[in-house]
């Protein structure tokens, strides 16, 4: 008599295996909390090719379905249980993970943290040449467009360009 569970292709069955783990859902002798895990382990490594946490949230699910498994729940429980496992997951997880991955830095670091700060004009700047002193640096600097600031004016840094300033906005 053939055990149940064991004819091909996949039926959900109460027979424990010999180490005592249950075997819920059978393919050519392989668990079907392996297959889940599998199933998650895939689409983890997915989710570094895309990044849009989708199939992430997926492999939440497919652990659902690996527990529900080792439980020892029917097929389509585990089919439920990654389903509303990852229904759950898209809907409440992702959204919080998108926006914490997609906000702004809090600071900005190295050079671009001079980005909207003010310096003061120490040698004329035009649109080709000039220099600030920012802090207690001193910088290159050339005019967002053809205006020209004198000496002693405070400017405001509008963006960094290697290690030239661009600067505009004269400050009283």
């Amino acid at each position: 008599m053939a055990r149940p569970g064991s004819a091909a292709g996949w039926r959900g069955s109460r027979v424990r295996a010999a180490d005592g783990v249950p075997v819920v859902w059978e393919t050519g002798g392989m668990a079907a909390w392996v297959l889940w895990l599998v199933a998650a382990g895939l689409l983890a490594a997915g989710e570094i090719a895309g990044g849009a946490l989708v199939l992430l949230m997926l492999a939440g699910g497919a652990l659902g379905g690996a527990v529900a498994a080792l439980a020892g729940a029917s097929v389509p429980f585990q089919l439920v249980a990654f389903l509303g496992l990852s229904a759950f997951l898209l809907a409440s997880v992702r959204p919080v993970a998108r926006a914490h991955l997609e906000r702004a830095p809090a600071h900005r670091d190295g050079v671009q943290a001079l980005v909207g700060r003010t310096a003061v004009v120490t040698r004329v700047v035009g649109r080709s040449s000039g220099r600030i002193q920012v802090g207690a640096d001193e910088w290159t600097a050339r005019s967002e467009f053809d205006d020209t600031y004198p000496v002693g004016t405070t400017v405001r840094i509008l963006q960094v360009e290697g290690a030239t300033a661009i600067v505009g906005e004269e400050i009283g």
